[in-house]
């Protein structure tokens, strides 16, 4: 598979050695050729740079035949050019943009490309952490209408089933970890005390589930 990360910051850097590392075809674009030492010493994808602007330099990185790329540069409005060139000049159909500034999200999703915002998911993250609330984040899909949480059977809950539990209709359970191994979830499937359960949900079904596990702690 071959991948052009564009960018070679923390997080361009990060990206393209674990791609490098799991056996993907990795070129590296970016404007300083100073960025590159942000690359671990074992890297050994190609590094190009130049203007990632430029038609021949993306040229030069395999855009004509390139698999994915991923524009994860400080600039947001760069970031949205290359992606857009990416998908209506090469066709490119698995394109993924990093939102740099919060501000500029809606730019973003304007033309609907895959979206990471860290600064975003940062805040969120450090909010739920900070309020200590049962409820953790582990992955928000599209732009946060649907995400997956992991929460911790309470003792309350010990020997009820999922379905009393969770939030019908807007909470459906993914997993559920008992003892260090996951299994699928079932709804006959009698609860312990300590097991971890990974839910996706809708804002709604979130508030509700929120809601009971506050209640348990009250009680």
């Amino acid at each position: 598979m071959n991948i052009i990360v564009v960018g070679c910051g923390r997080v361009g850097s990060e990206l393209a050695y674990n791609l490098y590392k799991s056996g993907k075809k990795v070129v590296v674009l970016d404007r300083d050729p100073a960025a590159f030492k942000n690359l671990p010493a074992d890297f050994r994808g190609r590094t190009l740079a130049g203007e990632v602007l430029s038609r021949d330099l993306l040229i030069r990185a395999g855009i004509e035949t390139a698999d994915a790329l991923a524009a994860v540069t400080p600039d947001d409005a760069v970031n949205a050019v290359i992606a857009h060139a990416a998908r209506v000049v090469w066709k490119i159909k698995n394109i993924v943009v990093r939102d740099y500034e919060p501000s500029k999200r809606e730019l973003h999703e304007a033309f609907g490309y895959q979206l990471v915002s860290p600064s975003v998911w940062g805040a969120q993250r450090v909010e739920e952490m900070l309020g200590g609330g049962a409820l953790r984040t582990v992955f928000s899909a599209g732009n946060g209408e649907i995400e997956v949480y992991e929460f911790t059977v309470p003792r309350a809950w010990h020997g009820k089933h999922l379905t009393e539990v969770l939030y019908n209709g807007h909470c459906q359970p993914v997993a559920i970890s008992r003892a260090g191994r996951a299994m699928l979830p079932s709804p006959s499937l009698p609860l312990e005390a300590g097991d971890v359960i990974h839910v996706s949900a809708t804002q709604e079904g979130i508030e509700g589930l929120r809601k009971k596990l506050a209640e348990v702690e009250e009680g």
